[in-house]
């Protein structure tokens, strides 16, 4: 069973409860955040009427673990996108790759690491439980189960209540489909979710660029072996330019210096 988050923004209340779940479990400083960071791996923002809860989208097939050269970071059978620290080099490929621009880095720390909501896989999941900050949301306005009965169940929502719901599963398809879903009655844009994104793996359209370097370079190489042809076909001709007018100059000068 694939594991995923439904987040119903028509019902959040602001509560943060699960932010401070969050940070509870996670042994997270209590201090509150205004936006995700390597402190707060879940934060509720206010944006066009609503309440907003942000962490990791845990995505199926992610960008941040395909470009990781050490699999740090790497999605489980379950669903969760998982860290290992002891394995991580800093490299912070996977905060470039992100096209949801959630990891975050330890800029403050001598020894830093990468951090993210981690769904509790190792805390909770597990054991048969399910992720802190959903099992504490007093409004059950983000709930855990089977992704497919998830998606199914928001699509209930829509077809229920259309005029309270933007007819949008956000995570459905965007960047392949990601294991944390939400419902809004305000469009997605204009709640700082990205739009636009590809709806295909961002890790396929990576490997589709990547499978092509072969032959742009091989076009590359032509070029520039070209280029330096070119280049050095005319210095060649300048210097023998040079060397005809040297000797005749010279004649023309001392005639010149005879008269």
């Amino acid at each position: 069973m694939a594991v995923a988050i439904l987040t119903d923004l028509t019902r959040c209340i602001g509560c943060r409860a699960c932010v401070y779940a969050c940070k509870e479990i996670n042994g997270l400083p209590k201090e509150e955040a205004e936006g995700l960071s390597a402190r707060t791996w879940t934060v509720v923002e206010r944006r066009a009427g609503l309440n907003v809860r942000r962490q990791c989208m845990h995505c199926l097939d992610p960008a941040c673990a395909s470009v990781c050269p050490v699999a740090a970071l790497h999605k489980t059978p379950a669903g969760p996108v998982v860290y290992e620290e002891d394995r991580c080099i800093g490299c912070r490929y996977c905060m470039v790759a992100c096209p949801f621009h959630v990891p975050k880095y330890e800029w403050e720390k001598p020894l830093p690491r990468v951090q993210k909501c981690i769904f509790c896989s190792e805390k909770r999941l597990r054991e048969g439980g399910q992720p802190a900050c959903t099992e504490v949301c007093p409004a059950k306005a983000t709930v855990f189960g089977d992704r497919d009965a998830l998606i199914q169940e928001a699509r209930g929502r829509i077809e229920a209540h259309p005029g309270r719901y933007v007819d949008h599963i956000y995570g459905l398809e965007e960047a392949g489909g990601t294991s944390v879903l939400y419902l809004s009655g305000v469009p997605f844009e204009r709640l700082g979710f990205p739009t636009g994104l590809d709806r295909e793996p961002y890790p396929r359209l990576t490997w589709e660029i990547l499978s092509k370097i072969p032959n742009v370079v091989g076009m590359g190489g032509v070029l520039m072996f070209g280029i330096w042809w070119i280049v050095n076909r005319r210095m060649e001709l300048e210097r023998r330019d040079a060397l005809r007018e040297g000797p005749a100059k010279g004649v023309d000068d001392g005639e010149e210096g005879d008269r």
